[in-house]
């Protein structure tokens, strides 16, 4: 089975190794998904789904707690509200989820199953009780199959659908998807996005169900999401439900083939399953909140979505244009937290240290980027953009992301021992 991987750019506006983790994509029977693992998540979260049969059982056995005076048992509105609220979210959202299916030409005498994939171990198949069975040698004559798979979610009624970029990394298979209604179409890759793990397919057709987007900046620790997706390749639209766990984490998620930096991404131990990647996250109201991408398969129930308005001002420029239009500082950088700074001896405990990477390769600065052009250099300190602070609630990349090519920012620095302002005029991702 092909294994799809994150695409790592050759050049990122940004850099920020807080959690190091492994992100492995891969198929199964046409499901595919980020597994992360890390020893930070070790424990065992969200042992209980809110299941709102499960909560009313539990409910309705307390002694004569909810007992009418002829004796029956009654199950408590607040009860009843939610799971008709989840209904009706479900309801709503459903139509404008598809399952994305990859396919590509495979010779016959070779296993449809990568040999190296993740997958394919004797781990992964007793977890998911499952395991693909290779296709058996007959001859070499290339054949397509389908050889992985993962979801998306309509943002218009002309078929533009949002999923993950590394659904879509293989840029030889071909893809296409399906309808809760079982209406297939072929699909072509428009846009991915080369500094977050989100992509951008289109289909022909009109008058096509859309969903809603949220505010995902206003999500809070506890409350009830819904997760939309083709679960294991094989269950398309299954829903999941539970809560968030936490917010604004953030991870390098990467395999042999690249990493991700995934930023202020959000925590829910809404079940997310191989296939689930690219996939809605969703509130009572039925509006998309986050995009399922990764789960981590060192505990139990820790999934993370990328929040809705990281993508919103991408989805419009896709829309507008055709293409990613971002726009860029053009530095690395790592963020400074108070144990950054004492390690190091440095003035500030926040703002962002400008530094290279772990390569020769990974500059401070990109040549001819707006950050050259304006003279910062490695080991500058970027304190604030417009007057805000760049802190544990502020990221430098979220600041700029709100922006626009052509757009001028003012930053305070700290260079070679004294604060000074500077100004910027951000420019167009390159490759975008």
């Amino acid at each position: 089975m092909e294994k799809e991987k994150p695409i790592s750019a050759s050049w990122r506006g940004y850099f920020i190794p807080i959690i190091i983790v492994s992100l492995i994509v891969g198929a199964l029977s046409g499901g595919i998904a980020g597994l992360v693992s890390a020893s930070l998540f070790s424990g065992s979260l969200g042992q209980w789904i809110n299941n709102p049969l499960g909560l009313a059982k539990k409910i309705i056995t307390l002694p004569n707690q909810n007992q009418n005076t002829n004796g029956s048992l009654t199950v408590p509105p607040k009860v009843l509200d939610e799971e008709s609220a989840t209904t009706a979210a479900v309801t709503h959202v459903s139509p404008a989820v598809v399952s994305v299916v990859i396919s590509k030409e495979v010779s016959q005498n070779t296993n449809i199953i990568d040999p190296n994939s993740p997958f394919n171990n004797d781990f992964f198949n007793q977890f998911f009780n499952t395991a693909p069975t290779p296709q058996q040698p007959s001859s070499g004559t290339p054949q397509k199959q389908v050889v992985g798979g993962g979801t998306g979610f309509i943002v218009t009624s002309d078929g533009l659908i949002v999923t993950n970029k590394h659904v879509v990394a293989d840029t030889a298979a071909d893809y296409s998807v399906v309808r809760n209604d079982g209406k297939s179409y072929p699909a072509k890759v428009v846009a991915r996005d080369p500094f977050n793990d989100v992509a951008f397919l289109k289909i022909e057709a009109s008058g096509l169900p859309t969903v809603s987007l949220g505010d995902s900046d206003k999500v809070q620790v506890g409350q009830t999401v819904i997760a939309i997706g083709f679960s294991l390749g094989e269950y398309s639209n299954s829903v999941t439900k539970g809560i968030i766990s936490g917010i604004g984490r953030s991870i390098v998620a990467g395999s042999s083939g690249g990493s991700e930096n995934l930023q202020n991404v959000i925590q829910t131990d809404a079940a997310i399953n191989p296939g689930n990647s690219g996939g809605p996250l969703i509130n009572l109201q039925g509006q998309v909140i986050g995009i399922n991408t990764a789960i981590n398969q060192s505990g139990q129930l820790v999934g993370f979505a990328l929040p809705i308005n990281q993508v919103k001002q991408v989805i419009q420029s896709v829309k507008a244009t055709g293409k990613i239009v971002r726009p860029y500082l053009g530095v690395r950088y790592v963020a400074i937290t108070e144990d950054l700074a004492g390690k190091n001896n440095l003035p500030y405990k926040y703002g962002v240290l400008i530094t290279r990477g772990q390569t020769s390769s990974e500059l401070a600065i990109m040549p001819g980027s707006p950050a050259n052009l304006a003279g910062l250099e490695e080991n500058d300190i970027i304190l604030s953009i417009n007057g805000i602070k760049l802190d544990a609630d502020h990221s430098l990349a979220d600041e700029v992301a709100k922006k626009k090519p052509g757009d001028s920012i003012k930053l305070r620095v700290y260079h070679k021992g004294q604060e000074k302002d500077v100004t910027i005029i951000l420019a167009e991702y390159p490759n975008s």
